[in-house]
């Protein structure tokens, strides 16, 4: 130890040094929080979902200026977005562990920080290289609030009441790149020019991290138990209180076999999460596929400008809406199911309401291709059909994420990071083709070919409902992960 001296013997018998909470209803414990506390976090980290997932889609509303600027093609410019949804993909393996380790408030604060500081950076760019870089650690950074957000929300309620905070969290994951085109558009053709949409994305999120930094309270409960023993040490003078996390050792081989490794390995070994992944990720792409798609409609058939063809984008902000509170007039259903069940979850429940969502989702497919592709139509026929897909896509993307987290919830972080990175990796891929798919095949042929691959996909959910409980009777794979 120093100085001559011997290391003290060993405490007498250390669990009694272990802090804990002071049973179930520990006012420390976040789920003992008062309602108040709770609801402005809530509206804190839902804001910081919507501004990182605003800024995400901005860039489409700048892709004409940007290619006009920089004397590249479309294509190129349209790399704005794809790598930032690219980003999403790498930022989970990051954020997830450190948040682990250190709690949810700094990762949360750090990744809001870093997203404000490249988007500027891109809004600056004096070459389009410089441009897309940032772009990439703007997404990379932009993934730790919509990585962490779920299990902060997870650290302050129970699963019988946390159905509702991820439906509002869902609906903000998805209203954010809804709502940028419009906004985007009418800025980049105003005076401001294009630059302004990445300088108001960045004010956005750089307000994200003022509200993160200043009232997010340490939710993480290994993390309050570390504070909390700090305090008792310094009270008692008896260095050996401590909290189990204390205990804990950085591993890197074990981050990156539980992050990353496990993740792709549970991908190829297991049927219902690969399925379901892809399904999400086919509707997750379509969403960025939508901001090439709504443009050729809306401002080539219908001659509308970029702000005012934009607002077309209203009718799946109300179809995610409608979709929302109709997964929380669920929720009492769910939790009747739960009590009657002595709380434990069947994952199968979450699926009547994706298959609804599946079959709204391939008609409002149908409905925009086919009304969409000349101008003798009113405009108001392929908005409408927005809230069809827009219900679709809340309906499927938060029921399927439910599913597959039910089914596996001893390795509930690796299953999310899974969805995760296969998810971001796909859909970062549909902006670079949408626009040429709706001009070269037509509106009403990209429409049907996509009508009809989400018609495809329909038996998927309706097959995991009924053969789901007998596939989950063989070996659980997380038995298999957590013996090797």
């Amino acid at each position: 130890m120093g100085a001559g001296k011997e290391y003290p013997p060993l405490l007498p018998d250390p669990e009694k040094y272990v802090v804990e909470f002071d049973g179930a209803d520990d006012p420390l414990h976040p789920w003992n929080w008062t309602i108040m506390r709770r609801t402005v976090l809530v509206t804190i980290l839902c804001y910081c979902t919507f501004a990182t997932a605003f800024t995400s889609a901005v860039f489409s509303a700048a892709v004409s200026a940007v290619s006009e600027e920089f004397h590249v093609g479309r294509e190129v410019s349209t790399l704005g977005v794809t790598l930032y949804v690219l980003g999403f993909a790498a930022g989970p393996t990051i954020w997830a562990p450190a948040s682990e380790l250190i709690g949810r408030r700094w990762p949360l604060s750090i990744g809001l920080f870093g997203c404000g500081i490249f988007t500027i950076a891109s809004a600056t760019g004096k070459d389009i290289q410089t441009i897309m870089i940032s772009r990439f650690f703007a997404g990379l950074f932009a993934a730790s609030p919509v990585s962490l957000v779920p299990a902060v929300f997870a650290d302050l309620f129970s699963a019988a009441h946390r159905g509702v905070v991820m439906s509002i969290f869902c609906m903000a994951v998805f209203i954010g790149p809804f709502a940028a085109p419009f906004v985007g558009g009418f800025i980049a053709t105003s005076p401001l020019g294009w630059r302004w949409t990445m300088y108001i994305s960045s004010f956005m999120v750089f307000l994200a991290f003022v509200l993160v930094f200043l009232f997010l309270d340490e939710s993480y409960a290994p993390v309050i138990l570390v504070r909390k023993a700090a305090v008792l040490r310094r009270q008692t003078r008896n260095w050996g209180i401590h909290a189990k996390q204390d205990e804990v050792e950085v591993d890197i081989k074990e981050l990156v076999r539980n992050n990353f490794t496990r993740p792709l390995s549970m991908l190829i070994t297991e049927p219902i999460l690969l399925l379901i992944s892809l399904y999400i990720s086919f509707v997750y792409g379509l969403i960025y596929a939508l901001l090439g798609a709504y443009p050729v409609v809306f401002d080539d058939v219908y001659g509308m400008s970029p702000g005012v063809g934009g607002l077309a984008f209203i009718g799946l902000i109300l179809g995610e809406l409608v979709g929302g509170v109709f997964i929380l007039c669920l929720q009492g259903s769910y939790k009747r199911k739960l009590a009657a069940n002595g709380g434990k979850p069947i994952p199968e429940w979450r699926l009547p309401a994706a298959i609804v969502g599946a079959v709204a989702f391939a008609i409002g497919m149908f409905w925009f291709g086919w009304t969409g592709y000349t101008n003798k139509i009113h405009w108001m026929a392929p908005t409408a059909a927005g809230i069809l897909i827009g219900f679709g896509i809340l309906c499927i993307f938060l029921q399927c994420f439910n599913y597959i987290v039910d089914c596996y919830p001893t390795l509930a972080a690796s299953t999310i990071a899974a969805n995760t990175i296969l998810r971001s990796a796909v859909g970062c891929v549909f902006p670079l083709f949408s626009r040429q798919m709706m001009v070269n095949l037509g509106v009403q042929w990209a429409g049907t070919l996509l009508g009809c691959i989400a018609a495809i996909m329909i038996p998927m959910p309706v097959a995991f409902m009924i053969f789901g409980p007998w596939i989950r009777q063989r070996k659980p794979c997380q038995e298999r992960s957590l013996t090797r």
